[in-house]
């Protein structure tokens, strides 16, 4: 360990020596030791186009000459306004507003505040969210707040404001019995909406995936069901697509894969390809309106010093020329992983196979209680590095999110490699 850095998610005493990165190149990084390692989860899910892609430098190296950062409260600046018009002309009818922060528990922070204000700012006190069990938000108090109560948020649970949680829907290859657990909860958001229904400012979703959750998967089906209820119990719905935005699940966002229209969309991970720090959160006109107003405290006091920073934004901007470049790559991806997955389907070692656009996940069966702490997913961290691979398993659960310029040699080899480590564990 440097003895100088404190590492994320890692023990302080006990984590293992960090490996150091000298360089990278498409999906392949280079260690100090002379190994390459395929990330074959595009760093913490933000890499889309492979490490290092010129147009995305280059288009930060031309920004750095012209404007490298401006304060956002009273000023403007073209690569901000062109990402805005891009992102409202994809994202569904109705989410008009954008507002810039810089990461995925900043934009679910602000997409919180937003909604929670929208009604004190029409007189209504609605204190409560609704979230779902296995969720994760982020790791600032809100974020956590909204997220299922679990090892990352443990010490400060007294800290935490109280957030109503439904089961999450979650299903499978050969599940048979979604609808049914749909049903079910559907029934108990209902009941919780006609017992309180001036109780409740929103209910925040992962669409399709819970990621840091265990990748855990729902139905089209149920979202669309989903904000049926909220419109008819004049609720709000907040998507955090922070990790399945820009092409994850094989469309542009889940929003659109599922056909609903959130009120607002938190977004962050892969906007800039991976290379700078930027997030938004996306709102209705009708969230907005109620903030247009000659009451002072009625204004959103939010911001960053980095809001709207010129060199993210001229990074975004290259990341979603290439996505209209590539569009093909990412929504054929899922029927590569599917071909994959028959394989290891009746493999004794895995249950519970599932896919969604660009991620595939599997749940490792051990005798270890399931969940982050098992630890068969450090195992098969140590034996993929061992082949040349990052996985980095979420405890039991094994998944796989490739950055789009991956071939189909390198994904087939990935999937051979986990076949051999399944083997021998």
């Amino acid at each position: 360990m440097h003895p100088h850095i404190w590492y994320p998610f890692q023990n302080a005493k006990t984590s293992p020596p960090p490996l150091k990165v000298i360089s990278a190149c498409g999906i392949w990084l280079e260690l100090e030791d002379g190994r390459k390692i395929m990330d074959c989860i595009s760093s913490w899910w933000v890499n889309l186009h492979g490490h290092c892609h010129p147009k995305i430098a280059e288009a930060i190296y031309h920004q750095a000459m012209e404007l490298e950062q401006v304060i956002f409260a009273g000023f403007t600046h073209q690569p901000a306004e062109t990402l805005a018009e891009e992102l409202v002309k994809k994202l569904p009818d109705g989410l008009s507003r954008v507002f810039y922060s810089d990461n995925g528990s900043t934009a679910v922070e602000v997409a919180l505040k937003m909604v929670y204000q929208y009604w004190v700012n029409q007189n209504q006190q609605r204190q409560k969210f609704i979230a779902f069990q296995g969720a994760y938000h982020g790791d600032t108090f809100g974020a956590m707040s909204v997220g299922s109560r679990s090892l990352f948020s443990q010490v400060f649970s007294d800290m935490l404001f109280e957030v109503d949680f439904l089961p999450f829907p979650e299903t499978y290859i050969g599940d048979s019995s979604a609808e049914e657990r749909e049903e079910k909860v559907l029934t108990i958001f209902k009941e919780k909406l006609t017992q309180n229904p001036q109780k409740y400012a929103g209910i925040i979703i992962e669409p399709l995936v819970q990621g840091a959750g265990g990748m855990r998967m729902c139905r089209v089906e149920f979202l669309q069901k989903l904000q049926q209820v909220v419109e008819e119990f004049d609720s709000l719905l907040i998507f955090d697509e922070v990790m399945t935005g820009f092409g994850r699940t094989g469309e542009w966002f889940a929003c659109l894969k599922s056909q609903v229209t959130p009120d607002v969309i938190c977004l962050s991970k892969g906007i800039t390809g991976g290379f700078l720090p930027l997030s938004v959160t996306v709102c209705s006109e009708k969230i907005y309106d109620t903030f247009y107003s000659d009451d002072p405290i009625k204004t959103l006091y939010h911001g960053h010093s980095y809001t709207a920073n010129p060199l993210g934004c001229a990074a975004a901007l290259a990341s979603w020329e290439l996505m209209l470049e590539n569009q093909s790559v990412f929504s054929s991806m899922e029927a590569k992983h599917l071909q994959h997955l028959e394989v290891l389907r009746g493999n004794s070692k895995v249950e519970k196979l599932r896919v969604t656009g660009t991620i595939a996940a599997m749940d490792i069966v051990n005798t270890q209680e399931s969940g982050y702490l098992n630890q068969v997913g450090l195992e098969i961290r140590e034996k993929a590095l061992e082949k040349g691979l990052l996985l980095r398993p979420l405890g039991n659960v094994l998944y796989i999110m490739p950055p789009y310029c991956v071939t189909d040699e390198e994904l087939s080899s990935v999937y051979d490699s986990i076949l051999s480590i399944l083997k021998s564990i």
